[in-house]
């Protein structure tokens, strides 16, 4: 028997719906629910202990997976199962994770597992807008102590329309696709991509995803309500002391606030800020260290958060002594890799990235291959964040989900100023060698230039800055170009690339409720005046990309074909195309445009001379002789009929100079007029209408001799009776003329 289920229908406003559904599965997890778009569906489980974990923070895990089958599809690869996640899925976790954390409670630290499955997909419905919807439904349906129902929404614009969650070939269209987090209150998360829009159109974008997301959350509370809201689960809350912590703010609170006013540089503050607790901590006894070592370490840290926080609020200062808008000193410099095809380095404070640039043919493409989507992508950057960076020694393990992430971050920035021109295909790897505030950014800035560098023509350069929020009250401060250590104590982070003509991506946490579209718009104009200090300082290093590749860097050349000539130009097992990369030492790759049914070819190479060679060749595929021209021709093979003969500006193509266009003398021998290697000019007649074979002439180009007289013509009625019927070879028998004495055939015996 099917068990009762319970179903709440949203409404996107054209036609679409949303709905949610619990009840029918996974009813042993503490949470459960279906969501369906169209044919889109989304399993999603929360499980959470019961117990705390002897840990400081919350120990939670979000997962995304899209299964397989959910497309009809088998997984790609030798074994044919689902395995690490890809990096599609780890940017959905993130998004998810990041409005989640902020809402459990800060003393809460039971291991909790948000599990989010494509099931069904559809593909008019991109499943990652709906993830946050599903974690917060099933959220809802638990007894986690959670403070409010939340929920995403993706949203772009089309000629001017703004629209919720399109689908992905609404994007294609679209000049702005952004994800937003928000509660039925405040927004929490913003990250997307856009083409060059302005800080207002920014906010009303999302604008219009709140006023959706309201409805998301309004559909998880009736829900909820239908089956029956569960009780708040009981934990033990962390221990805490009033009188301690009152203790600790004195101790603590002035000398921090001294030390941050001084502006001291990262390792002199931190050393001072770390003598400041082991101060604290030694002045309780061995008892009370051993009974109240973590609530010590807790209330130091707090007390000196404010201390931060107050002296940029109340003085406008920051921690390394710096103006709210005050940027950090930046150097730059570009070619800085000898063998690279494109380098440069960007340093701001105590951040610096290294960007390096390849170019590569279509094979080099970035291959995606989703369930919800497969594809390929012709720029991509990656990012790296060593633990020497920061000072750290810890094991390496793999690409984290912070690496895909910023590296993400920073592909969306620059892709679009990539022209769709471009032939080849680009990546970026950005390492970061120092970081104390927003590598992202600075990975932004030297992937612009190392790629104009390079040679790669963008349409502009991209510059990028994170920015911070402190906030009390009426009173608040945006904090441009953030240290490390304003991007914990702050109550907003954002980071914000861009031309000088708009924005192309932005990453949000906001932190605060509440917070209005004045202060972000305020905020985000702050960035702005940030972003284009930052961007002269790149364009004072490189003005504009380099004309050229540099000279060790491979040349493309791509050049069309029709589809008949790439069996020829690849031949018989790849021995064509083989040969010739080898012999002029070039990449050559072919692929086909099913909507032009031409070849495109892409010749990569280093010398020109190879390039030329390659493209010689294609040439010599195409190239058809016109009747009445003339060509230069070389002998390449003797016959005692003929000379076959080579078109010198099309290498491989032959013809047959039969003997009777040699000369007109007539000639018995072929070499008494030319020989092996003969370089001389042909006419070109076309086909010939009796031989069916293509016609050339040498004698057609030479003067008749003097008193040469032309053999008469063929008479093609010799033979021939009054009637034109051609006699030759016949003896006009019928049937009457048959020879009597032949024998009757005798029926063949049977064995």
């Amino acid at each position: 028997m099917i068990p009762k289920t319970y179903k709440e229908v949203i409404d996107l406003g054209d036609g679409r719906e949303i709905s949610i559904e619990t009840g029918k599965l996974a009813k042993q997890a503490h949470g459960s629910v279906v969501v369906q778009s169209g044919k889109c569906m989304l399993l999603c489980t929360v499980v959470s202990n019961y117990h705390q974990a002897d840990v400081d923070f919350l120990p939670l895990t979000v997962d995304y997976r899209e299964k397989f089958a959910a497309a009809g599809r088998y997984p790609g690869g030798f074994f044919k199962r689902e395995a690490r996640p890809s990096d599609g899925e780890v940017l959905t976790m993130r998004l998810v994770d990041r409005v989640l954390r902020p809402l459990f409670p800060k003393d809460y630290h039971a291991e909790t597992q948000v599990m989010i499955q494509l099931m069904s997909h559809d593909d008019d419905v991109m499943p990652d807008a709906m993830a946050g919807l599903a974690a917060s439904a099933a959220i809802q349906l638990s007894d986690f102590p959670f403070e409010c129902p939340i929920s995403e929404a993706r949203v772009g614009r089309i000629n001017g329309e703004f629209i919720i969650n399109p689908t992905r070939s609404q994007l294609l269209e679209s000049d702005i696709d952004m994800m937003i987090g928000a509660s039925a209150d405040s927004v929490m998360m913003v990250e997307g991509e856009m083409d060059e829009i302005s800080e207002e159109e920014m906010a009303d974008a999302i604008k219009f995803a709140h006023e959706a997301i309201k409805e998301q959350c309004a559909a998880q509370v009736r829900l909820a309500e239908a089956v029956g809201k569960k009780e708040v689960r009981e934990y033990e809350p962390e221990r805490e002391n009033e009188e301690l912590e009152k203790k600790i703010h004195d101790m603590v609170y002035d000398k921090t606030y001294a030390i941050a006013k001084a502006g001291s540089a990262k390792h002199e503050r931190g050393a001072a800020f770390s003598e400041i607790k082991e101060e604290v901590f030694n002045s309780f006894s061995e008892e009370e260290q051993d009974d109240l070592g973590k609530l010590i370490h807790k209330y130091v840290a707090k007390a000196q958060k404010i201390a931060i926080r107050d002296l940029t609020l109340n003085e406008g200062l920051r921690l390394d002594g710096r103006q709210t808008t005050e940027i950090r000193p930046i150097w730059c410099e570009v070619d800085y890799l000898p063998s690279t095809h494109g380098s440069a380095i960007f340093t701001r404070g105590e951040t610096q990235a290294l960007a390096t640039v390849t170019l590569g043919t279509s094979r080099e493409a970035n291959q995606i291959d989703m369930p919800s989507f497969e594809g390929e992508e012709r720029f991509y950057l990656h990012y790296n964040f060593p633990p020497f960076s920061t000072g750290e020694a810890r094991p390496i393990r793999g690409t984290s989900r912070r690496e895909v992430g910023h590296g993400n971050l920073a592909q969306r920035a620059l892709k679009g100023m990539v022209p769709e021109d471009c032939p080849y295909t680009v990546r970026v790897v950005s390492e970061v060698l120092e970081s104390n505030g927003s590598s992202s950014m600075a990975t932004v800035c030297s992937g612009t230039m190392a790629l104009m560098d390079a040679g790669v023509q963008l349409k502009k350069p991209v510059s990028g800055i994170a920015m911070g929020l402190i906030s009390q009250g009426d009173k608040y401060a945006v904090l441009s170009d953030i240290l490390g250590d304003e991007d914990h104590l702050g109550d907003m982070d954002f980071k914000v690339t861009g031309t000088a003509d708009g924005i192309t991506a932005c990453q949000m946490d906001i932190k605060v409720k509440g917070l209005s579209y004045e202060i972000l718009v305020n905020a985000l104009k702050q960035a702005r005046d940030g972003r284009l200090h930052i961007l002269e300082k790149l364009t004072d290093t490189i003005a504009q990309p380099n004309e050229d590749v540099k000279d060790h860097a491979p040349t493309m050349v791509t050049r069309r074909i029709p589809n008949e000539f790439i069996g020829a130009l690849i031949g018989p097992g790849g021995k064509v195309i083989q040969e010739l990369q080898k012999e002029t030492d070039t990449t050559i790759v072919i692929n086909e445009d099913p909507e032009t049914e031409e070849g495109i070819v892409e010749v990569l190479g280093v010398g020109k001379k190879g390039i030329d060679a390659v493209m010689a060749k294609i040439d010599s595929l195409l190239f058809k002789p016109e009747v009445g021209s003339v060509y230069e021709v070389k002998v390449i093979k003797m016959l005692d009929f003929g000379a076959v003969v080579e078109y010198t500006d099309a290498p491989g193509n032959e013809v047959l100079l039969h003997v009777s266009e040699l000369a007109w003398e007539r000639t018995e021998n072929v070499s008494d007029v030319v020989n092996m290697g003969d370089v001389f000019d042909v006419k070109y007649f076309g086909v010939d209408s009796r031989t069916r074979k293509e016609k050339v002439s040498r004698k057609a180009l030479l003067p008749k001799p003097e008193g040469f007289k032309e053999r008469p013509p063929r008479d093609n009625n010799r033979g021939r009776d009054n009637r034109g019927r051609d006699n030759r070879g016949r003896d006009n028998r019928n049937r009457d003329n048959r020879r009597d004495d032949r024998k009757p055939r005798e029926d063949k015996k049977e064995d």
